[in-house]
């Protein structure tokens, strides 16, 4: 059994803000595997598919950013999975818009769902895509950029990192997680 984790927040004053990329490809993840997210439970939302004979979890935590781990770990406790069947989607203010890294482990890097994430689970070996939203521009706090939409002119950047961050997803549903890495960390 596989989790696939997506970081946001909860609430349509939130839909579509940069920290909300990791719901983003949560839902169209879904969406490609034919599936919606309703159960609520584990202070999230999430849905069970099967996908090549394999149960797959997707989640979005709604304990808002900074308490995501609140979330993730009953689940995972509940149904038993371990934490190298884990993959979190999350934006990242250290790279350029349309740009992913994925990693097998690491540390928060200053993100505070990564922070409560790695807190609950007493662990940072676990799968990982970081999205790329860039840094603010000259004047704009950290919080007030993460928590904005995307300009116009990013749209189309933005719909192309989303396919190919579901992409990504869907290839590890069939191969090992450094085979993947390679073929999407370019």
């Amino acid at each position: 059994m596989k989790l696939i984790v997506g970081l946001g927040n909860p609430g349509l004053s939130y839909k579509k803000t940069r920290h909300n990329i990791g719901f983003v490809i949560v839902d169209e993840l879904a969406k490609r595997l034919g599936t919606t997210l309703s159960e609520k439970k584990f202070n999230g939302i999430y849905s069970v598919v099967h996908k090549n004979g394999e149960k797959v979890i997707l989640l979005k935590p709604l304990t808002y950013m900074n308490l995501s781990g609140e979330s993730i770990r009953p689940l995972m406790d509940y149904y038993d999975i371990p934490v190298e069947n884990l993959l979190v989607i999350y934006d990242d203010l250290d790279l350029p818009v349309g740009k992913i890294r994925l990693r097998q482990k690491g540390s928060a890097g200053g993100h505070n769902g990564m922070k409560s994430t790695i807190a609950n689970l007493s662990t940072q070996d676990f799968k990982r895509i970081r999205v790329g939203i860039d840094r603010p521009p000259v004047g704009m706090t950290v919080p007030d950029y993460v928590l904005s939409k995307f300009r116009k002119e990013e749209k189309e950047e933005i719909q192309a990192v989303v396919e190919k961050c579901v992409d990504a997803c869907e290839e590890w549903l069939d191969k090992p997680f450094l085979e993947v890495m390679n073929q999407f960390n370019g």
